[in-house]
């Protein structure tokens, strides 16, 4: 497909263009073109465009560029409005927001809504506290039996045991 396009040329800061027809494929820079429609100097503001050749491409189908295409249209080449080449990300942005409308309700069934989960959020938050608080204390001595042992009971209960083992030991021996 053919392309109606700037092909720069001159030096650093001092930009200058070409008017080229040109296969879309082909990248801006190769200097490759088809044929050439006219120049464009935007520091002079300097502009040559050969009228019969640009309107003979454009009916083979060459699509001129955004800036292209407002240049012709500024020459009288071209009918029609001129085409925002910088607002074009601006307005994609608009066209997706403008389809999908939001859902408006009323600003009263929002705030209750919101004072209702803020409800919810304290009850749960009140819950959780009182789960840890009884997860920290020590375990309640009232399931547990009561065991009262003395230390002279146990050490009782411990001779006692030293005594058994020492029998048993002296029975086997014999």
């Amino acid at each position: 497909m053919l392309s109606i396009r700037f092909l720069r040329v001159g030096k650093k800061h001092q930009p200058s263009y070409k008017i080229v027809v040109v296969d879309k494929k082909r990248s801006p820079k190769s200097g490759k073109f088809t044929e050439q429609l006219g120049f464009y100097n935007p520091i002079t503001k300097e502009k040559a465009v050969n009228k019969e050749r640009t309107e003979y491409w454009l009916s083979q189908g060459a699509q001129p560029s955004d800036t292209v295409y407002n240049l012709l249209v500024k020459e009288g080449i071209v009918k029609g409005e001129k085409i925002s080449v910088h607002s074009k990300k601006l307005s994609k942005k608009k066209t997706t927001k403008e389809e999908t409308p939001k859902e408006e309700t009323p600003k009263e069934e929002v705030k209750e809504e919101v004072k209702e989960e803020v409800k919810e959020t304290k009850e749960i938050k009140e819950e959780v506290k009182e789960e840890k608080e009884t997860s920290n204390k020590e375990p309640q001595t009232d399931d547990l039996p009561e065991v009262k042992v003395s230390v002279e009971e146990s050490k009782e209960g411990e001779k006692e045991e030293k005594k058994e083992k020492e029998d048993k030991d002296v029975d086997k021996e014999k």
